[in-house]
């Protein structure tokens, strides 16, 4: 077990053990400047001091409304060491969803990081009665008041008074409240305590293989507790935490950083993978056969049992060609940490062969949130979410949902004693995931529950495990397998645009004026998409095998209200969206 008992124990301990002159690593002006662990917590103080004096009681809620960045964890360890209540927010959800959760929680004060997310609280504030202070993380927003303005009156707080509040603060207490995302209905709280991220970090230590001498780097949401609680992780070994730019620079930012460590989901290794693939594209000559003969090669790799000659070769093919991958990564990952959805096994063997592992992980916010890993010490089975963690329980119902106990399950549904009751049974979570174990030992997730649906002749369809499959597919970008209650399965499908323009250009395709609507109008593109679907559907029994596809025009997307913020699909949303393109393959009778 870890000597820290609460969240905010976690830097102190990083102070008084692995003292960081680079705890945590901004850009800024072009250059990486970094704040020292005694500087943080020197900060943090100040605005516990600041809170207290703002009149801030032990309990109270307090939101963070912001991406990834230095500002929201001086914010969260300083409200936790008041005895407040952190809940945070995806920088990226409606005004409708800010409404319900703001009102739900009764969310006193919040912190806003820029101009964009202070109109759009300003905008809702009339509706939320419980709101009496809005501050923003940057300068100079019109109307706002800056974050460090909480420090006013700091000084009328002596530090004994702050720590008198953090003495009281018990280690099975509720920490943080985080709404899920929810792919149906109003988002639900979940309520964490200290104990319940605690045992998760200290579970969580072993398997990543990182420690004080580490660089990591941050730009999945903090907001999302996967990436909260490695943050916590990170802090407690004396890693140094740099955070990247943006999505959009992320590869120039790994490149700068070198990091031994980052988080990802599925989506950004694949859109990593494609890039990857679309300069091999472009190569000619012997560079082109050798690169596409390593990617081969790789596609054929596992963990266990290859001969020696493909051993011989794939040393070969990582001397080759691997290693400007690895250099392309920074030329110092040890891992890739992959959670939040589920990876194709494709590309989970093709980066273990080239040398940069991915360790996909399985868990939910409710389970704070890893039940199973991909680690070096319990071993890494390709198309598994791995072995359990320490402490944490895992049993197949009947149906084959995957049920879970241990410290790390939740304290419950905010608010809503009747779904918290609904999913913790005798001390059980039902996590709503169809799974099995392999070898008696690593845990393979098979669909979500909810997603598995009958056609009319009562066929199980299993549509996340085909999704995922057809994605392998460099002509599909994003999938959805469709038919509840119908004849036959099908798919509304998203063409890997990028792919399909230079395919088309290196065919002497005619695709008019190059618009995604031009390439899905031409026959030749839809040709060459359907020789995909009907290669991947020899996988599948007849009842299983997709039917009709529709292409769509444009990328799922959270803004476009089809994807939650950490990238699932929300099929019941895309079907009203696409209602039109549905029509097309299942016509009204």
């Amino acid at each position: 077990m870890i000597e820290a008992k609460r969240l905010f124990d976690v830097p102190h301990y990083q102070l008084k053990t692995y003292p960081n002159e680079n705890m945590f690593v901004t850009k800024t002006n072009g250059k990486w400047i970094g704040v020292s662990t005694k500087d943080f917590l020197d900060e943090a103080m100040a605005i516990s001091r600041g809170l207290m004096a703002m009149g801030v009681q032990a309990g109270d809620m307090i939101g963070l409304v912001s991406g990834t960045r230095y500002e929201w964890n001086v914010m969260d360890i300083a409200i936790q060491q008041t005895g407040a209540i952190v809940v945070p927010f995806y920088p990226n959800i409606s005004e409708s969803d800010y409404t319900y959760i703001f009102n739900d929680a009764g969310i006193k004060l919040c912190v806003v990081a820029d101009q964009e997310l202070h109109e759009k609280i300003t905008r809702i504030r009339p509706s939320i009665s419980t709101l009496e202070h809005i501050f923003t993380m940057e300068d100079d927003v019109p109307g706002g008041k800056h974050w460090s303005e909480i420090k006013k009156d700091a000084d009328s707080i002596p530090v004994s008074d702050v720590q008198a509040r953090m003495d009281k603060v018990k280690n099975e207490e509720l920490a943080t409240i985080i709404y899920t995302s929810g792919t149906t209905g109003n988002p639900k709280g979940v309520m964490l305590s200290h104990n319940n991220i605690l045992s998760n970090v200290a579970a969580c230590i072993e398997p990543i293989p990182a420690d004080r001498n580490s660089k990591v780097l941050s730009f999945l949401p903090v907001c999302h507790i996967y990436e909260r609680m490695l943050h916590y992780l990170y802090m407690y070994i004396g890693c140094s935490i740099h955070f990247a730019e943006s999505m959009e620079t992320i590869g120039d930012n790994i490149r700068e950083v070198n990091p031994d460590v980052f988080t990802a989901v599925p989506r950004l290794i694949e859109k990593v993978f494609d890039k990857i693939m679309a300069k091999g594209e472009a190569l000619t000559g012997i560079k082109r056969k050798l690169f596409f003969w390593a990617v081969a090669l790789a596609e054929e790799y596992d963990v266990v049992g290859k001969s020696f000659f493909y051993k011989v070769k794939l040393k070969i093919a990582r001397k080759l060609i691997f290693t400007k991958w690895q250099e392309a990564l920074g030329g110092n990952v040890r891992a890739i940490a992959s959670g939040s959805a589920a990876l194709q096994p494709r590309l989970a063997r093709i980066f273990l062969a080239a040398g940069i592992p991915i360790l996909e992980g399985y868990g939910l916010s409710e389970t704070s949130p890893v039940c199973s890993v991909n680690s070096f010490q319990k071993g890494i089975r390709i198309g598994t979410v791995g072995a359990l963690i320490d402490g944490v329980e895992v049993k197949i119902a009947k149906d084959g949902e995957i049920l879970v106990k241990g410290p790390n399950v939740m304290l419950g549904y905010y608010n809503l004693p009747e779904k918290t009751a609904e999913v913790i049974i005798d001390g059980w979570f039902h996590t709503g995931d169809i799974g099995e174990f392999q070898e008696g030992k690593f845990l393979k997730i098979t669909d979500r529950k909810k997603e598995i649906f009958k056609t009319s002749g009562g066929k199980y369809i299993v549509p996340q495990a085909m999704e995922n499959k057809f994605k392998e597919s460099r002509f599909i970008e994003q999938i959805m397998v469709i038919g509840e209650g119908q004849k036959f399965p099908s798919a509304m499908i998203v063409p890997n645009y990028a792919f399909v323009k230079e395919w088309a250009k290196r065919k002497k395709i005619d695709v008019g004026n190059g618009s995604n609507e031009a390439l899905i109008a031409s026959q030749k593109v839809k040709d060459r998409i359907q020789k995909e679907v009907d290669f991947f559907n020899k996988g599948y029994g007849n009842w299983e095998q997709l039917k009709c596809v529709e292409l769509l025009a444009d990328e799922l997307s959270i803004e476009g209200g089809e994807l939650t913020p950490t990238l699932k699909l929300k099929r019941k949303k895309i079907m009203e969206i696409h209602a039109a393109s549905v029509a097309k393959i299942y016509p009204a009778k």
